[in-house]
């Protein structure tokens, strides 16, 4: 691109910088990282570094993220979050989820919820499910939502099973009456399963932070996620959510048990106010002022695009 425009500034989306040791390559040891593995993330940096050499600047959507890059580039990389919908999403204290089965399930029950876009270890599915029977029997009229794909978009597919679900389920078979794997969703049913939630559980590898988990905040969903680095830039331990050690399911039943007792408005309230500052709107403010376009400017190009029904679809 800059030999083909060589006077436009090329600005590039920084996400992820791959590393072989401390960030999610390694981080589970069920999964270990084997020298092939270490030397194909080497090679795939190859064209990161092209990047950010040919770059005059660069976005990164959190800090954690920007830290991961080469420290001769970071000067050049801006921490902008893209930003979430947050005017769309809130509490609903009258929200109704009906299941598949045609039951519904209401705002003030006994749920947890569990989003990921597709089933699996980098969002700790496989920590989760294990955490499931124990969960299930100690808290008997409780119910679980998890939403998500049977695909791969991180790591691997099992290799003794069709997908995780399927593996997990085999090891930590759970009853379906109380367990409800919705698939992926329409946004509206993804909203409610949010705002019916009484527990949220996010669980991530040390890797990109996900959209679902803001969105449950700017629900004002109960958050109980891991202690890994991505969360602990928006997660306060005891202030906005929980956070307990990605291995530790034992912790993580007590901490999921504990917030299904005692609903901690305060604690919801400031999950919302956190998310809130990662709203769409202060998201395109700071790519306006990256890109040097004023916000009228900026708001007359977004007006000529949402004029077009192929966008507003």
């Amino acid at each position: 691109l800059k030999d083909l425009f060589p006077n436009a500034r090329l600005i590039h989306y920084c996400e992820f910088f791959y590393h072989g040791r401390g960030a999610d390559a390694d981080f589970d040891p069920e999964f270990p990282l084997s020298l092939d593995g270490a030397a194909r993330l080497r090679a795939r940096n190859a064209l990161h570094l092209l990047n950010l050499e040919n770059a005059d600047a660069g976005i990164c959507p959190t800090h954690w993220q920007h830290s991961l890059h080469p420290a001769a580039y970071r000067d050049k990389l801006h921490v902008a979050h893209e930003g979430i919908r947050t005017e769309l999403l809130g509490p609903d204290p009258a929200a109704e989820l009906t299941l598949p089965n045609g039951r519904t399930l209401r705002a003030g029950q006994k749920i947890v919820t569990y989003v990921a876009r597709n089933l699996e270890p980098y969002r700790g599915f496989h920590v989760f499910m294990r955490a499931l029977p124990e969960l299930l029997r100690a808290e008997p009229d409780c119910q679980v939502v998890i939403v998500g794909g049977d695909g791969v978009s991180y790591g691997s597919a099992p290799t003794d099973a069709a997908h995780w679900r399927e593996k997990l389920l085999r090891e930590n078979p759970v009853a379906p009456d109380r367990v409800h794997f919705l698939g992926k969703v329409p946004y509206e049913v993804y909203r409610k399963a949010l705002q019916v939630s009484a527990v949220h559980v996010y669980l991530t590898y040390p890797f990109v932070l996900s959209w679902s988990l803001l969105e449950a905040m700017a629900s004002g969903c109960r958050i109980v996620a891991s202690d890994t680095a991505p969360l602990r830039e928006v997660i306060r331990d005891g202030v906005n959510g929980n956070l307990v050690d990605f291995f530790d399911r034992e912790a993580l039943i007590e901490k999921i048990r504990e917030a299904l007792r005692e609903d901690e408005p305060e604690m919801r309230r400031q999950a919302r106010r956190t998310a809130e500052r990662y709203s769409v709107e202060q998201g395109l403010d700071a790519y306006r002022n990256l890109l040097g376009i004023a916000a009228s400017d900026a708001a007359d190009r977004v007006a000529a695009l949402e004029s077009d029904a192929w966008l507003r679809q």
